[in-house]
């Protein structure tokens, strides 16, 4: 099983983009403490090698929707600022959220098309009003359908028919690429600063013991 998670520094000053690759870097090592693991499938770079404005990245594992809610919401990273030293500000802020994916796109085959004859009025001479050569053809899977008159002929009619049905699921797919996309990006504005579900800070650094005049390190 697999989990998606996009983390955004949304909007917020560099110092968010560096937060998120200390987090990611963070999130890593507690994964391979849980048994999970994390691929990056893309990262948008910040102002520095190794800085991201956001990365998503796919969790899978046992355990992956647990690990994966323990890292969902506003992070923290405590640390000061490497960009000023003078700002006396220690919190910075991502987010993390599981991201709308993708709908598969829509297969067309025409075995899932019911065709059927059909008559329409207007103009166009005794034949038309007369022969069934209009189409209605209906796309079973999606419920669209559509009515072609324009040829004389069935045949070209239901040729007509088939291709505008197809036309029609492509811009469907389109539109619904176009919402995903708008969706992941609202994620980025949706950033809430304060109140973070998990704080992170930078681990000790271990300072050596001193030793004591005049003994050497056996004790002498």
């Amino acid at each position: 099983m697999s989990v998606d998670l996009l983390l955004s520094a949304g909007r917020g000053p560099r110092e968010c983009a560096w937060a998120l690759a200390q987090l990611l870097r963070r999130l890593e090592h507690d994964a391979t403490r849980w048994g999970v693991a994390v691929r990056r499938v893309h990262a948008v770079p910040g102002d520095r090698p190794g800085i991201y404005r956001s990365a998503l990245i796919r969790l899978s594992g046992v355990d992956v929707e647990a690990f994966a809610a323990s890292w969902t919401g506003t992070l923290c990273w405590q640390a000061p600022s490497p960009y000023r030293a003078g700002t006396g500000r220690k919190n910075w802020y991502v987010t993390a959220r599981t991201p709308p994916g993708d709908a598969p796109p829509t297969t067309f085959a025409e075995a899932d098309v019911d065709v059927v004859a059909c008559r329409t009025g207007g103009p166009g001479g005794q034949h038309r009003n007369k022969a069934s050569t209009a189409v209605r053809a209906t796309h079973r899977p999606s419920g669209l359908v559509v009515v072609v008159d324009e040829e004389r002929q069935f045949s070209q009619n239901r040729r007509i028919a088939l291709e505008l049905l197809r036309r029609k699921l492509e811009r469907g797919d389109e539109a619904a690429h176009r919402a995903v996309t708008t969706a992941r990006w609202r994620i980025h504005d949706d950033l809430v600063r304060g109140d973070p579900t998990r704080v992170e800070r930078p681990e000790p650094v271990a300072t050596p013991r001193r030793q004591r005049p005049g003994r050497t390190a056996s004790g002498r």
